[in-house]
């Protein structure tokens, strides 16, 4: 996938693979159906890692790396992650905010040249009945990120078996690497 294609995307699902020691997932593009259409990424969480790192390559062969994000530190609970392309140079990062993530789970995104974003759990009920209620951890949830009061993108994740979510894109100036990053975080990172 070249990058300035990418970058023309307003929508794209991602679906998260069941493996048993890993986890995958495919970011696909939105067929003119409304369908899932053509791969765009896959990504893949390194396996035992001390800090948490993910790699998104460009096809699942998994041959040429097209962004990755980090954290920082090996253990914080307001965890810094630096996304980078594949020649390591830096797109952004994203931070969970632990003290508003106690009732409803918030980020933050940076990305030069536009103002901090923050996303934000859409439901205030959903995320305290997946906080207090164990057996209704499985709840969906859907993530509105703004910036100065304006819609910058969305992460709605669907009902099903295998994790998956829709997400849509507002703001044209918003890196789509820097997006899909934040997306595969939620799912990847969002329980810790």
């Amino acid at each position: 996938m070249q990058l300035d294609t990418l970058q023309t995307q307003h929508q794209f699902f991602i679906r998260q693979r069941i493996r048993m020691m890993v986890n995958q997932y495919e970011v696909r593009a939105v067929a003119p159906d409304g369908s899932e259409g053509e791969l765009l990424a896959f990504a893949q969480q390194k396996r035992l890692a001390f800090k948490e790192q993910v790699t998104i390559y460009t096809d699942d062969s998994k041959q040429t790396p097209l962004l990755g994000f980090k954290a920082r530190q090996r253990l914080d609970l307001g965890a810094t992650y630096d996304v980078t392309d594949h020649a390591a140079n830096p797109i952004g990062l994203f931070r969970k905010d632990f003290a508003q993530s106690l009732l409803r789970s918030t980020w933050h995104v940076e990305q030069a040249g536009l103002p901090q974003i923050t996303g934000q759990e859409r439901s205030l009920p959903v995320a305290l009945l997946r906080r207090f209620v164990d057996s209704l951890s499985w709840l969906p949830y859907h993530f509105d990120f703004v910036a100065g009061g304006q819609p910058v993108f969305s992460v709605v994740k669907k009902w099903g078996l295998r994790d998956r979510y829709v997400v849509e894109i507002q703001n044209p100036q918003i890196d789509r690497r820097l997006v899909i990053a934040m997306a595969v975080g939620l799912d990847a990172l969002q329980s810790r």
